[in-house]
């Protein structure tokens, strides 16, 4: 297989320490959108697609062409796709860095939330996608409302939220820690919460805590989930390991404590 791709011409760098000195904005999206390198001088970038207040996985023929020509100046003319709906730059030099942090963040492209709640996978839903029962881009925008404080999603830590608009399940629903199904209830549109699913070391199917929820209240009753997991967890324990602890009825009882479920 290696015969069948070429080695890139990576220079022979040091590694350092590129946050010395910077503001703290530049250093949440280092520790949360950059990862390391095999090769030294070099990091990985992500490109977030999940700014608050667009669709996730979405941009402008204008950022498209910004990412395009930074790839062309700092990763070697490639970029890569993620099944997480958001973009990579794989070979940044670290002398470079900070210089992409600000074409990013001047394009929209820097919001530092990779891995957090806000860097959700959503289908395009019943706004763009004919199959679909429910959409997802007005459920992602308010999720994204409900939890704008980064301070916050840092607090809470690695929690994945899939969603999809119908059983095709093209957002991974079945699969997120946090999971939310669109269902069709007599033509108003309805969403189906699960708990626990995971690909990543611990493969498992997300369990279905109750009946389904309205659209205005899916934020409501993902913040009252969360709530419960900062009640339960132990100190620095993620959230899909807290739910594997205590099992599924603490959050099914904070999830269902105040809104109007259906039947």
């Amino acid at each position: 297989m290696r015969t069948q791709f070429r080695q890139q011409p990576y220079r022979a760098l040091a590694d350092f320490d590129v946050t010395a000195g910077r503001e703290p904005a530049f250093l949440a999206w280092h520790r949360y959108n950059t990862r390391p390198h095999r090769v030294p001088g070099y990091r990985a970038v992500f490109v977030s697609l999940k700014s608050h207040g667009s669709a996730p996985g979405d941009m402008t023929s204008e950022q498209m062409e910004a990412v395009a020509a930074l790839a062309e100046r700092v990763s070697f003319g490639l970029i890569r796709t993620t099944h997480s709906q958001n973009l990579l730059l794989a070979d940044v030099p670290q002398q470079e860095l900070y210089a992409v942090w600000q074409e990013l963040r001047l394009h929209g492209l820097a919001t530092p939330n990779i891995g957090t709640l806000t860097d959700m996978i959503a289908c395009p839903g019943l706004d763009f996608c004919g199959l679909a029962n429910a959409g997802t881009i007005a459920v992602a925008r308010q999720i994204q409302q409900r939890f704008d404080d980064l301070d916050y999603l840092y607090d809470l830590g690695d929690i994945e939220i899939k969603m999809s608009g119908c059983m095709n399940g093209c957002g991974h629903h079945h699969v997120g820690h946090i999971g939310i199904l669109g269902v069709d209830k007599h033509g108003e549109e309805w969403y189906q919460i699960t708990l626990g699913g995971s690909v990543n070391g611990f493969t498992a199917l997300g369990e279905v805590i109750g009946p389904s929820v309205p659209q205005n209240e899916v934020a409501a009753v993902i913040e009252r989930i969360v709530s419960e997991y900062r009640r339960q967890r132990l100190t620095d324990e993620r959230f899909i390991d807290t739910i594997r602890r205590v099992g599924l009825e603490p959050f099914r009882e904070s999830a269902y404590a105040l809104h109007p479920a259906a039947a």
